[in-house]
Parts: C-alpha cells; sequence; structure tokens
C-alpha cells in the first residue's frame, strides 16, 4: 500500500467522508432493495425481466456462491465475525489512507457491501439475494445490490494498484 501523504488536509478528510457517504448510499440502498423484493416475490418465485435477467428471492446462509451454506448453522457466527473484521480494517484504511480519491471510493463501495450483507445476517439470519443472470440455460448465483458493490470496489481496488504500479516505473 501506499503511505498517505497529507493525514490532516481537508482534502484528505473529503475523501474519507466521500467514501463513508458511498457506504451508506449503498447499505440504504441494498437493504431498500431487499425489502422490497422480499415484499413482492415469495421465496423462489422468478419473474423475467429480460430474456437474460430475472428477479428471484433466494435466501443465501453461506458466503460467496453459497460457499458454507449447507453448514449446520456456525457459519453465520463466522461471517458475521469476517464482516466486523473487514468493516473495522477498512475504517482504518480509510483513515490511514484518506488522500487517495480511489482507494477511498473503492473501499467505500466494499464497506457499503458489507455492511448491507452484515445487516441481513444480524438481522434474518441469511442474505437476500434477488438478481438472477443467465445465458443459454446456464444461471450466476443469484446476488444483491451490496454484492455489487463488493465486486465493483475490488475491481476499482485491482485498478488503483494498477495504475500506481505503472505511475512507479
Amino acid at each position: 500500500m501506499r503511505e498517505s501523504r497529507a493525514l490532516g488536509s481537508g482534502a484528505a478528510r473529503s475523501q474519507r467522508a466521500r467514501a463513508l457517504l458511498v457506504a451508506a448510499a449503498i447499505a440504504v440502498l441494498d437493504f431498500l432493495t431487499k425489502r422490497w423484493v422480499e415484499a413482492s416475490l415469495a421465496p423462489g418465485e422468478v419473474v423475467p425481466v429480460t430474456p437474460f435477467f430475472n428477479l428471484v428471492l433466494t435466501f443465501n446462509r453461506g458466503a460467496a456462491f453459497s460457499f458454507l451454506g449447507d453448514a449446520s448453522g456456525w457459519q453465520r457466527t463466522l461471517l458475521i465475525g469476517i464482516a466486523v473484521a473487514a468493516s473495522g480494517f477498512i475504517l482504518y484504511l480509510l483513515h490511514r489512507y484518506r488522500d487517495q480519491p480511489l482507494f477511498c471510493f473503492a473501499l467505500g463501495l466494499i464497506l457499503g457491501g458489507a455492511l448491507g450483507n452484515l445487516w441481513d445476517r444480524v438481522a434474518l439470519g441469511h442474505v437476500v439475494d434477488f438478481l438472477d443472470f443467465h445465458v443459454a440455460g446456464y444461471h450466476w448465483p443469484a446476488f444483491n445490490v451490496a454484492d455489487s458493490a463488493i465486486t465493483c470496489g475490488a475491481i476499482a481496488l485491482l485498478w488503483d494498484a494498477f495504475r500506481a504500479s505503472r505511475r512507479q516505473r
């Protein structure tokens, strides 16, 4: 990781504030879309939207791609612990590297997604998934707004690291 240049500057604080605003917006959007889908669909119900996209209400007790979904219940505590620890680490990184706009934006996306899925795990015991993309009979595992934000944040982190390595050459 790169060292922060001006930890106390107003612009740096502004980057951190923007990242936290992004995180809050993602968490709220995730919460609202999940509650809307729960109110609108029965579990397992499929609503075709386009030839390659459906809305479907599913519950994921595991991690990404339902990893650990069939475990006996201990995974909930583990996944909650991981989400809390990751969120704390992200807050630390936002403080330490707060003058780096893309890095902070990416962390804001990841934090918002982590908090969105954490809420579901704590309140419901599972994560609500509802976005179902498919082609030629193959369905990508259903996901949600939080998952999308985490994925976009991870891509932005990779892009930021790539840009930084090119600047150092």
